[in-house]
Order: structure tokens, then sequence, then C-alpha cells
């Protein structure tokens, strides 16, 4: 029903429209037509925007109000950058802090993610990955490292396709080693080998798009396009 659904929600479903293309870059967001492509009234739809805003998915424009952002290249390189400094921090605090819970998931995914890659299904491969990184991510014992951690990986598949790696054996052999650290406490192993990993993986990742240019042209008209309900 209408106004039941909470501006948690509408900020996960707008997001995850941004991140999929749905709504594209430079569309604008206008609080009515979300409202009824989402089933919720204007305020959820209002509150959601100004947190997309604050993450960066979101941006407002003179007379055109909120639109989805337009990340430049160098935006979208120094997202790479980000996670080169975060992700390595997240596994010697996952190491520290994680649970029993988390390191039984942990290991059912590197179990699973060795069987794909013999077997070759990007698909489940892709996913699997980012199971294994969400999970890590979970495990850091700090729900504002998690919540970076989180929306730098949404960023990234947002800006980004991420390419099977050649010989994907290897790469769960990484994320396996990673685990091992972590099981056994090891911060500093953790970290380290999180680093290589996540320096050996830059060749896979390719712009989704064409990104915006560094300086705008004035005369450049605002893209208006309305979102579909």
């Amino acid at each position: 029903m209408r106004g039941h659904i909470s501006a948690h929600a509408v900020c996960t479903a707008i997001r995850d429209d941004i991140v999929s293309g749905a709504l594209a870059p430079g569309s604008r967001l206008i609080e009515e037509i979300l409202a009824a492509r989402y089933g919720v009234s204007r305020v959820p739809v209002r509150e959601a925007l100004r947190t997309l805003q604050s993450e960066g998915f979101v941006t407002t424009r003179h007379h055109a109000g909120a639109c989805v952002a337009e990340p430049t290249e160098q935006e979208a390189a120094d997202l790479l950058d980000i996670r080169a400094l975060l992700e390595p921090l997240g596994a010697a605090r996952a190491a520290a802090r994680r649970s029993p819970a988390h390191l039984k998931v942990l290991r059912g995914l590197v179990r699973l993610g060795r069987e794909r890659a013999r077997h070759g299904n990007p698909a489940d491969l892709r996913q699997l990955d980012g199971w294994f990184h969400e999970t890590l991510a979970q495990a850091v014992g700090s729900p504002s490292l998690t919540a970076l951690l989180t929306q730098l990986r949404r960023k990234i598949e947002w800006m980004y396709t991420v390419e099977l790696p050649s010989r994907p054996g290897e790469s769960w052999d990484e994320h396996g080693a990673v685990l091992d650290a972590v099981a056994r406490g090891d911060a500093e192993r953790a970290r380290a080998l999180m680093a290589a990993h996540v320096e050996r993986s830059l060749p896979v990742y390719r712009l989704r798009r064409p990104a915006a240019p560094e300086v705008r042209d004035p005369k450049r008209p605002v893209n208006t396009a309305r979102v579909r309900p």
C-alpha cells in the first residue's frame, strides 16, 4: 500500500535502478513520477533522493531539480583507488572481528567458487564473487565500514563492467588465501593478500558507459528525459 514502504526501501529501489541503468545518467528524477513508479507517497521519495545525493548517485541541477549523477572518468578511476585502500582494511578488520557464522558462509562461497571456476559458468562466478566480498564486508564488525564497502561496490558496479578473469581458478585461490588468513586471525596477512588480489583484478574493469567530460560545455543542453513509471 502507498505510504507503507520505508524511505530506506525506496532508496534501495532507486539506487538499484540507477546501478542497473534503468535510470540513466543525467535523467531527471521527478518525485511524482518516482512515487508512482514505486507505489509510494512523495515523502519517502524525497528522503531517498537526499540520501542518494549524499552518496553521489544523485545530483541537483538549477532549473532541473534532482537528476542521476554523471560521473567523470576521473571520478570513476578514483573509485578503484579507494577500493585499493578500503578492501585491504576490511580484510584486516574481518580477521580480527569475524564470527563463526561469517567463516562458515565464506568457506561455502570459496568452495562453490572453486567448483564453478572448474566448470566455467561466468554468471555464477560473478554472483559468488559479489557474495564473497559482501560477506567479508559484513564481517568487519563496524557498521560504518560495512556501509562504505557496500556503497563502494555498488558505485563500481554502476560505472564498470567486470570481465571474467582469464584464469578464474586463480582468482578463487586468492579468495581462499584471504579467507585462510581471516580464519587464523592474521590481520596483516589478510590485508596484504587482499591488496594483491585487488591489484591483480584491475585489468578486468571496463567503463560501462562513456564518462562525462571533465569540463562541461555551458551550451550543452541538459538531458530532461523523464523517468518512465
